[in-house]
């Protein structure tokens, strides 16, 4: 009998991916009829299966009754980052900052209310090790007190954000921590301002970091890499400004090499 059901399991299984497919970065948000219409389908067996992907939380439907891509297929396409070209892409760049500045640089990306690392070079300033927190690739942390967090929250659509938080703990870890729904939206508001995150003394005490975007071709923030330091080592303001631009740098490079281009290079 398996036999007899896998054609049908396979036609399912390319009618389904095809519907993904057709939401672009052009065109993210679609109706079933749009969809039904790229497809040469019917528009009642495009409901049907719009709605199983729905059910599985590869698509989402917003309030005008049309479909975004979900939160799985995003964790999906990070998966495939994380163990590819992302990983491969970031690891010479954040050797050679740390190198540079001995300070401990990290690569993460968002997973659900969490952060994943996905790679660290540890730094070898003295006092490092006590902010460390056995940190490695594959750790994870909340990710609204950390600065690699708030990079990545802020880019969410606000409908992704809002879910997000109504399910991100928000208990107190550190000095700092942000333990209030209103003053994490304010927060995330000022880092979308600034394009960096910094994270003071909220994930632990005397730990001090900076972080900033790494983005795909498509401009999509996909990941953020940050310098994290010792309170004793430098203040806050100085590490925005003597070492923020270095990691600036190195988040543009990487961004480069995943093909990502800023408006003013587009040009040239």
């Amino acid at each position: 009998m398996p036999s007899l059901r896998e054609p049908r399991y396979s036609q399912s299984l390319e009618r389904g991916l095809a519907i993904l497919g057709c939401f672009t970065p052009q065109r993210p948000v679609l109706g079933i009829a749009d969809i039904a219409d790229e497809l040469g389908m019917s528009r009642s067996t495009t409901h049907r299966y719009v709605i199983t992907l729905v059910a599985l939380g590869y698509l989402e439907q917003g309030a005008s009754r049309k479909y975004r891509l979900g939160l799985k297929v995003t964790s999906l396409g990070m998966s495939a980052l994380s163990s590819g070209s992302l990983r491969e892409h970031s690891h010479s760049y954040m050797e050679e900052l740390r190198q540079q500045t001995s300070y401990t640089v990290s690569l993460a990306i968002l997973d659900g209310a969490e952060i994943l690392y996905l790679e660290r070079a540890r730094g070898f300033k003295r006092g490092q090790g006590k902010i460390d927190l056995d940190l490695q690739p594959g750790s994870r942390l909340p990710a609204t007190c950390t600065a690699l967090g708030k990079i990545l929250l802020s880019a969410l659509p606000e409908e992704d954000l809002r879910r997000l938080l109504a399910q991100a703990p928000l208990a107190r870890r550190a000095p700092n921590t942000i333990t209030t729904k209103k003053a994490l939206r304010a927060e995330l508001e000022h880092v979308r301002e600034a394009s960096f995150a910094v994270n003071d003394e909220e994930l632990a005490p005397e730990l001090l970091a900076i972080a900033v975007p790494v983005r795909s071709e498509s401009g999509e923030v996909i990941a953020a890499v940050n310098m994290t330091a010792h309170t004793s080592m430098i203040s806050l303001q100085e590490l925005v400004t003597a070492l923020g631009p270095h990691l600036v740098t190195t988040a543009d490079r990487i961004s480069a090499r995943l093909g990502y281009r800023r408006s003013d290079q587009r040009d040239r």
